[in-house]
């Protein structure tokens, strides 16, 4: 006779939707490591503007890991709350991501 842990939905949405997340912020923080690299690679005066646009992609990615952090913190029945706000953070460093790409390309 085996004694299994019956898994609970909620649990499972919620690491599914956290591995997505962090695999999401993984990609996004590969293209701006490459958006880095264009800014040096810049001339003198589209340098700052690379830079201003690099520092508030950095901010934004900051905020968004902040509210992954508290959605990975939160328990099961609070999580859903947290999440908007993940939202809110993440649609809001996707798009500074977008302007700052259409900026350099």
């Amino acid at each position: 006779m085996s004694t299994q842990t019956p898994t609970n939905p909620k649990t499972e949405q919620k690491q599914a939707y956290e591995a997505k997340v962090e695999a999401q912020l993984d990609k996004l923080n590969a293209q701006i490591d490459e958006l880095k690299a264009k800014a040096e690679q810049a001339k003198a005066d589209a340098a700052a503007e690379y830079h201003g646009n690099l520092e508030e992609l950095y901010a934004k990615r900051d905020a968004a890991r902040h509210k992954l952090e508290e959605l990975q913190k939160a328990g099961e029945d609070a999580w859903t709350e947290i999440q908007a706000g993940f939202e809110k953070a993440w649609n809001d460093l996707i798009q500074a991501f977008d302007k700052a790409g259409k900026k350099f390309q």
